[in-house]
């Protein structure tokens, strides 16, 4: 069929473009070049000493199934055992408020900006889940999933199931450091400067580091079972949430199109290996992985097409990770 008269086409896309960088600079707000810039989190206090000190049922972690930050969190609460410690409220992003909703009224709040009022009144920023929240201050401590992460793997052990299981171990520190600062930028945040990229150049600078990164990571654990040797540490919690979403997610609607984590021999078995640890399934919900993203970021999916795509049943293939390794990497 015969498209459209040109002067309905050139103002259609004059129109569609203009409305998309408006709302592309307020959902992913990028730099003079089109790079998207990830806002700072405002929320850093840590648990250990006063006000805010570790007890049990006292504090509650906010997240969204979809969110591949919040769903960090979720997996080192499995991990270290800490589900009747840190209770779990969960928040679904509305398609057309642009907001998380909160499944269940909590704090006497329907809305994760709600909460952040709570927490702060006139608070500005940006509303967002994972939220470590403090029920006895009515506040939130800490909405970075990177300092989460490191709070739940030590601060609450008198409560935890599996107290021994340090993922942040003082030997490998420096190592775990290193890898975290380049998985963010190149692999975690990387799929998003992929996916808000707002010029050509943003993005393909942004896919070549995604892909440079990854291929380095192959190399790597074709010499070990995990990133910093054969310990399983928060490298590997903090990178397997994002590979969990590539093939589904990332690969089409972010454009990150290069190669799927599956045609990695080693990542892909990496992959099935970590969501094979017990407890970790049980915190991955591919549905709504599928609704969050196609269904609510509307600039990237206008349509909101949910496509039709493998279930988890892939990851529950052989692996072959606990074969012998040459050589231990840590």
């Amino acid at each position: 069929m015969a498209l459209p008269p040109k002067l309905l086409i050139q103002s259609a896309k004059f129109i569609w473009t203009t409305m998309w960088k408006t709302m592309m600079q307020s959902l992913a707000p990028g730099d003079r070049s089109g790079a998207y810039q990830r806002p700072e989190s405002q929320f850093r206090n840590m648990i250990g000493a006063e006000p805010y000190i570790a007890e049990a049922d006292r504090y509650v972690l906010y997240v969204g199934y979809g969110c591949p930050w919040a769903h960090r969190t979720l997996v080192m609460r499995a991990l270290k055992g800490l589900e009747s410690t840190i209770a779990v409220a969960v928040a679904i992003p509305s398609n057309d408020q642009g907001i998380w909703l909160l499944e269940t009224s909590s704090e006497s709040c329907k809305t994760v900006p709600e909460l952040y009022q709570l927490a702060r009144s006139g608070y500005d920023g940006r509303s967002t889940v994972p939220i470590l929240w403090d029920k006895k201050t009515k506040t939130i401590v800490n909405n970075e999933s990177g300092d989460i992460i490191e709070i739940l793997n030590s601060a609450f052990n008198q409560f935890a199931a599996y107290p021994d299981r340090d993922f942040y171990p003082e030997e490998l520190k420096p190592s775990i450091d290193d890898w975290n600062d380049r998985i963010y930028h190149g692999i975690n945040n990387g799929v998003y400067r992929c996916g808000f990229a707002q010029t050509q150049g943003a993005y393909d600078q942004a896919c070549g580091e995604l892909f440079a990164l990854l291929d380095e990571l192959e190399v790597v654990l074709e010499q070990s079972r995990y990133v910093c040797g054969d310990r399983l540490t928060l490298v590997d919690v903090r990178l397997f949430t994002t590979l969990f979403r590539f093939d589904v997610v990332y690969y089409s609607l972010f454009k990150c199109d290069r190669q799927r984590i599956s045609d990695y021999p080693n990542l892909g078995g990496y992959l099935r290996d970590l969501y094979q640890i017990p407890g970790i399934a049980d915190t991955c919900r591919l549905e709504d992985v599928k609704r969050d993203y196609y269904g609510n970021l509307f600039p990237l999916n206008p349509g909101g097409i949910i496509p039709s795509t493998p279930n988890v049943s892939r990851l529950l293939a052989a692996h072959d990770r606990d074969r012998p390794f040459p050589r231990s990497i840590g």
